[in-house]
C-alpha cells in the first residue's frame, strides 16, 4: 500500500474520516541522536479505513491532520501516548480528547503498563509481525511490508478501542481514564522552557546555592541540547549537573575537578557558556534557586513503618479492584501520604482517594487493619471497645 505523499491526498483522507466518532494515531520516530524528535511516518484508522501519511515527503503540509487532531468531536486513541502527544505538541497541537489504551488497559486490569502487542493479543487474539520493528523509518522508499506493519497498529486499535472503553463503561472506570486523559493533555507537561528543565532532575539537596546553580546549568544544557539539536545527555549527564551543583566551580580548574565532568570539557567548545552559567546562577542565588517544597517524610519517625504498611494496603486495594497499584499510588505519594494526612498528591484526590486514599488515612488513624488470611492480605475494620463511663 502506498502513504499519502501530498497535501491534497491528506486533505481528501481527512475529509473522508471528519465525521468518525474516533481515530486511531499512531507514529514512527526517531531521536537517538537528536533532541527534537524526527517525525518519519503517521499511520491514522477511522471504523472503516486507514492510511499511512508520510510527513518526510516534499512539500506536503500536515495542516489537515493538525486540524483533525484538535477537532473536539473527534476521540483521539493512542498507545503509551506520552512521546506521540509530544510530537505534535512540537507542531503546535494537542491532541483532544485523548484516549490512551494502555492507561485504560491499567485500570482495566491489564497490569502495569502493559505493551501493544501484549494487549491485542489478549483482546483480539491476534499476535502482532513485529519483523519491521526496528526498521529506519528515516529511509526512503519504505517496503510493502513496513508500511503494511505500521498501518496494522492503528487498524488493530481501532478494533481494540470500543471493546476496552466498553468494559470500562460497565465496570464505572471510564471516569478514571478520562482524569488521567485531562493530566497527558496538561500543555505543562510538555514544557520545553529551558528554565523549567531543572524539574527533570531530582535534587538532592535544598540550599539556595545548590539549587540555583542545578537550575542554571539544567537551563544550559537544555538551550544547548535544543540549538544543536542533541540529546541532553550527550551535551552532560545528570550527575555531572548534581556535581557541579555540589561543587560550584567558577573557573576551568574547578570544573575540570570534578570526576562526573568529562576530561578537559572546560576548555571545550562548552565550557565557557557552562561556567557563564554558574556564575550567573551563584551572582542571585537566593532569588534564582527554585522554591522546592520539602518532602520531611525521612524526619518523622514512624514515617518509614507508615510507608511500608502503605505499600500493602495499596497492594490488597489494587487486588480487590482489579487495577494496576501503579495506576493508584507511587512510592512518593505514599511517602507524603505518610507525613501529612492533607498532602498535595493524586493519591488524595478524585478516584484515587476513593479507591485507595481514604483508606490510607482511615489505616494511619488505626480504623483498619491489615491481616494476612492465608497468602492473601485482607483489609479489615478495627473494633473499638466503648469508653467505660465513669459512675456516679
Amino acid at each position: 500500500m502506498s502513504p499519502i505523499t501530498t497535501t491534497a491526498d491528506l486533505a481528501t483522507f481527512c475529509a473522508r474520516i471528519a465525521n468518525a466518532p474516533f481515530i486511531a494515531v499512531d507514529t514512527e520516530f526517531m531521536r537517538e541522536t537528536t533532541y527534537w524528535p524526527k517525525l518519519c511516518l503517521v499511520q491514522v484508522a477511522a471504523p472503516d479505513c486507514a492510511a499511512n501519511i508520510d510527513p518526510l515527503a516534499d512539500g506536503i503540509d500536515l495542516a489537515p491532520l493538525l486540524a483533525l487532531l484538535a477537532d473536539p468531536n473527534i476521540e483521539k486513541v493512542f498507545h503509551a501516548a506520552r512521546q506521540d502527544v509530544e510530537i505534535f505538541n512540537n507542531l503546535g497541537v494537542i491532541p483532544r480528547p485523548l484516549f490512551d489504551t494502555q492507561i485504560a488497559a491499567m485500570a482495566a486490569g491489564f497490569g502495569e503498563q502493559i505493551a501493544y502487542d501484549a494487549l491485542v493479543r489478549q483482546m483480539l487474539k491476534i499476535d502482532l509481525d513485529k519483523s519491521s520493528r526496528f526498521t529506519d523509518w528515516a529511509r526512503r522508499p519504505l517496503s510493502d511490508s513496513q508500511l503494511e506493519y505500521a498501518v496494522a497498529d492503528v487498524t488493530h486499535l481501532a478494533a481494540l478501542y470500543p471493546m476496552l472503553r466498553d468494559r470500562l463503561d460497565k465496570t464505572g472506570r471510564l471516569g478514571w481514564v478520562k482524569e488521567e486523559m485531562a493530566q497527558m493533555t496538561d500543555p505543562a507537561l510538555y514544557d520545553l522552557d529551558p528554565e523549567n528543565a531543572w524539574k527533570r532532575l531530582k535534587p538532592k539537596k535544598f540550599a539556595p546555592k545548590y539549587l540555583a546553580v542545578l537550575r542554571g546549568v539544567a537551563a544550559w544544557r537544555e538551550r544547548t541540547a535544543q540549538t544543536r539539536d542533541q540529546p541532553r545527555g550527550r551535551i552532560l549527564k545528570d550527575d555531572a549537573i548534581d556535581e557541579i551543583a555540589n561543587q560550584a566551580p567558577t573557573d576551568a580548574d574547578g570544573l575540570n575537578r570534578l570526576r562526573a565532568v568529562p576530561k578537559g570539557f572546560a576548555g571545550s567548545k562548552f565550557g565557557p557558556d557552562l561556567l557563564d552559567a554558574i556564575n550567573t546562577a551563584l551572582a542571585n542565588a537566593e532569588d534564582y534557586a527554585p522554591k522546592i517544597e520539602r518532602n520531611h517524610t525521612q524526619q518523622v519517625p514512624a514515617a518509614g513503618a507508615t510507608v511500608e504498611l502503605l505499600k500493602v494496603l495499596l497492594k490488597a486495594r489494587a487486588e480487590d479492584a482489579g487495577v494496576a497499584s501503579k495506576l493508584i499510588a507511587t512510592v512518593s505519594d505514599l511517602e507524603k501520604i505518610a507525613s501529612d494526612d492533607n498532602a498535595d498528591t493524586p493519591a488524595l484526590v478524585g478516584w484515587r482517594r476513593d479507591a485507595f486514599g481514604e483508606d490510607a488515612l482511615r489505616l494511619k488513624r488505626g480504623e483498619l487493619a491489615l491481616v494476612l488470611d492465608g497468602t492473601r492480605v485482607r483489609v479489615v475494620e478495627v473494633r473499638r471497645a466503648p469508653k467505660a463511663v465513669a459512675s456516679e
